[in-house]
């Protein structure tokens, strides 16, 4: 987005037909992909949510080798209260947390997986210690056993509001910037094809003054030229 934003700086700047084109159309393009990725998002939910699980699990895989997907994974885990993506048994797939795999962590779900009674609670790292064991209904006091993407949609749902305040904040900007280039590219082609150039209103007019001032400099000699 920033090469676009430059592009339309620059365009405004010189007036550049060619780069407020170049501009309107690529922020029309951006604001119909990220409209028709909604709706397709919303048609094919179930392939969303299985893509989505799939992502996650390839992630698990190597959990404590990708820092990145590791604090995000934990940071969603605590802030959704839940336990992998389509389920806390996700965690099978890590060859940690794998019950065959040898070590405290077999069998295990991350601590931050686990149910936490008392706010600013030390966290006791191996809590999820053989979870994966037990049977859903026995680790309902233990652990979050609701999946994180279940827990996000349902998050999703109960604050539909916020999240249609945040869409309108991403789109309106886009189309509101869509249809001021075609305002400023309609304004430019007139004065080029009324004038044949192109220049703004207070350029005009101080070259006009200009021009006026360098005639009666000439009329009366003893009057300084200006540049």
């Amino acid at each position: 987005m920033f090469i676009v934003s430059f592009i339309g700086v620059l365009a405004s700047l010189r007036d550049n037909l060619t780069l407020l084109k170049v501009f309107m159309y690529t922020l029309t393009v951006c604001l119909i992909l990220e409209l028709l990725g909604g709706i397709l998002a919303l048609v094919f939910r179930n392939q969303t949510v299985e893509l989505v699980n799939k992502n996650i699990q390839r992630g698990i895989v190597n959990y404590y080798d990708d820092l990145d997907f590791k604090n995000i994974m934990d940071f969603v885990q605590e802030k959704f209260k839940c336990c992998g993506g389509k389920e806390f048994k996700d965690w099978s797939v890590n060859m940690y947390h794998n019950c065959s795999a040898p070590g405290p962590l077999a069998c295990s779900v991350p601590y931050t997986c686990c149910i936490t009674t008392k706010p600013n609670e030390v966290a006791n790292t191996l809590c999820g210690y053989k979870m994966l064991e037990k049977e859903r209904l026995d680790l309902i006091n233990d652990i979050h056993i609701r999946g994180c993407t279940d827990a996000f949609f349902i998050w999703l749902m109960d604050n539909y509001k916020i999240m249609a305040g945040l869409l309108l904040g991403i789109l309106l900007p886009q189309f509101f910037g869509v249809i001021v280039s075609w305002l400023y590219i309609t304004r430019v082609e007139d004065a080029i094809s009324e004038y044949g150039h192109y220049m703004d209103g207070l350029l005009e007019t101080q070259n006009r003054e200009a021009k006026r001032h360098g005639r009666m400099a000439k009329w009366f000699k003893c009057m300084p030229d200006i540049d």
